[in-house]
């Protein structure tokens, strides 16, 4: 029988600080250091369009962040994008915490699965309000909200016009801009 160790996040900065884990793609989900695959081109680049119009919309309401870890209780992902809490040096010492955390998204083309089943349960056990996941393949958005015991309550998929985020109901989000030149 084989027992795996479980890391807290305390742990996981330990490894980070020792080295070990310099030159690795990998992230703590559930316990578990989760190492990522590659990315593609085409995921850096509906990522970096995705933010650059996403901090267009949300200037001075929000912070949207690219690619940088957000810590859970026991998980510290790196999504895609999140939206978080203003101000920026509200994380000079720590990463966002969930209350600090508005929605995030993940790019999806080869981590579809991934995202759709362990990242979506690890965010709504955290209580992340909402959570979208871009799928580059089918040119639309898997849309969560309303976490409650590890499940979101509202579930949907949108592939045109546009969607309002919970926190920013005045805000109206293209669709279309996550698909642009893909």
């Amino acid at each position: 029988m084989t027992t795996l160790v479980k890391w807290t996040v305390a742990d996981y900065h330990r490894l980070i600080e020792t080295g070990i884990l310099n030159h690795r793609r990998v992230e703590l989900l559930q316990g578990e250091v989760v190492e990522m695959p590659p990315e593609e081109p085409i995921h850096s680049y509906a990522t970096e369009g995705g933010v650059h119009y996403l901090r267009s919309l949300l200037r001075g309401l929000a912070v949207v962040r690219e690619a940088h870890p957000i810590t859970l209780a026991d998980s510290e992902p790196q999504p895609d994008v999140a939206i978080v809490q203003p101000s920026r040096q509200r994380y000079l010492q720590h990463h966002p915490y969930p209350q600090d955390i508005f929605l995030l998204i993940e790019i999806s083309q080869s981590t579809l699965d991934y995202d759709l089943n362990e990242k979506k349960t690890t965010y709504a056990l955290a209580d992340i309000p909402e959570y979208w996941v871009v799928n580059l393949k089918a040119n639309q958005i898997h849309v969560f909200r309303h976490p409650q015991q590890g499940e979101y309550l509202e579930t949907f998929v949108i592939t045109q016009g546009t969607i309002f985020p919970l926190a920013f109901p005045t805000i109206e989000v293209s669709i279309n801009q996550f698909f642009a030149d893909v």
